[in-house]
C-alpha cells in the first residue's frame, strides 16, 4: 500500500513537473520589453538565490560547496553552465519571437539526441527499434528542413545542447538541485554585470514595474521548483515512465504555438511533425517492451 502511494506521489510530481515546463511559453512573454539576455541573467541569478535557500533549509550547503574542490566536477559544471546558458537563451528568444513550435520540435527530437549521444560518447548499442526511431525522426527532420527552408536550427539548439547537458550531468553523477546551483553560482559574476551595466544604462527593466520586476525575480523559483517536481518523480517512478511523460511538455509547447500562438503550420510541416511523431511512438514502444527485460537507461 505504501508503494503504491509513494507512486501515485511520484507520479503527481512527474505530471506536474512536465506541466509547468510545457507552460513555459505562456511566461516568458509576460517578461517583455526585457530581452532574451536580460531574462536569462535574471533566471540565473535569482535561481541561484532560490537554490542557496533550499540547500540551506536541508542543510546541504557544505556538501554542495565541497564539489567545488573537485577539478573533474568543476570543469564539467562549468561545461553545464554554458550549455544550459545557450538553452535557456534560444529558448526564452524563440517562445518570445513567435517560434514556439519549433521549440517545441527541439523537446520532442531531444530523447532521440540523447540516444545518440548514449550510442556515440557512452558507447552505448541501439536497438532496432531506437535505429528505426532514429530513422524516421531524421526523414522528419529533413522533411522540417524543406518547409522553412532552412534547418530547424532552433531546435537543433535545444536538443544538442540539452542532450550534451544530460550526457555530462550523467557522467558526474551529481545531484539536479546541487549541479543547477553551482551552474548559477558559475554564471553569477558575468550575469550580475551584465545586469548592472544595462540597468545603469537605462536599458534595463527591473526596477521600472513592479508587476514585470516581481515577474523576473519570480525567474528563479519558476525555473527550480519544475527541477524539485521531478527529481521527486524520478526516486518514485519506474524510469519507463518517465521516459512517457517526457512527451508531455513538448506537446503542450506544441498546441500552445498552433492554438494559442496561431503560428503557421503549412501542411508540409505537419507532415514532418507527423514523421517525429511516428519516430517517438516507435520509441515508447520499444522502451515499454525493453524495460520488461532490461533497465535500460538511454531511451
Amino acid at each position: 500500500m505504501a508503494a503504491r502511494s509513494e507512486k501515485s506521489l511520484g507520479l503527481i510530481f512527474g505530471l506536474s513537473a512536465y506541466i509547468l515546463w510545457g507552460l513555459f511559453p505562456l511566461y516568458w512573454p509576460l517578461l517583455k520589453p526585457a530581452s532574451a539576455y536580460e531574462i536569462v541573467a535574471h533566471r540565473a541569478v535569482w535561481t541561484l538565490v532560490f537554490c542557496l535557500v533550499v540547500l540551506a533549509f536541508h542543510k546541504k550547503l557544505g556538501h554542495t560547496f565541497a564539489q567545488l574542490k573537485k577539478p573533474k566536477t568543476l570543469f564539467g559544471l562549468a561545461a553545464t553552465s554554458a550549455l544550459i546558458s545557450i538553452n535557456w537563451i534560444v529558448y526564452i528568444w524563440a517562445t518570445n519571437t513567435g517560434h514556439v513550435v519549433e521549440a517545441s520540435l527541439g523537446y520532442y527530437i531531444n530523447p532521440l539526441v540523447i540516444i545518440a549521444f548514449g550510442v556515440l560518447l557512452l558507447k552505448e548499442k541501439m536497438r532496432t527499434g531506437q535505429w528505426i526511431a532514429v530513422g524516421i525522426a531524421t526523414t522528419g527532420v529533413a522533411v522540417l528542413t524543406i518547409d522553412y527552408g532552412r534547418l530547424p536550427w532552433i531546435a537543433l539548439a535545444l536538443a544538442l545542447s540539452w542532450g550534451s547537458y544530460g550526457v555530462i550531468k550523467k557522467v558526474l553523477g551529481l545531484g539536479a538541485l546541487e549541479g543547477l546551483t553551482i551552474e548559477t553560482m558559475l554564471s553569477f559574476i558575468p550575469y550580475m554585470t551584465f545586469l548592472l551595466f544595462i540597468q545603469n544604462n537605462g536599458t534595463g527593466q527591473f526596477g521600472h514595474h513592479l508587476a514585470l520586476s516581481f515577474l523576473l525575480l519570480s525567474a528563479g523559483a519558476v525555473t527550480a521548483i519544475p527541477l524539485l517536481l521531478f527529481n521527486g518523480s524520478t526516486t518514485r517512478l519506474p524510469y519507463t515512465v518517465i521516459g512517457l511523460l517526457q512527451y508531455i511538455t513538448p506537446t503542450i509547447q506544441f498546441s500552445i504555438g498552433v492554438w494559442v500562438r496561431h503560428e503557421a503550420m503549412p501542411a508540409a510541416r505537419w507532415n514532418g511533425f507527423i514523421f517525429i511523431w511516428f519516430a517517438l511512438a516507435t520509441l515508447a514502444i520499444d522502451l515499454l517492451r525493453s524495460s520488461r527485460t532490461v533497465d535500460n537507461r538511454i531511451a
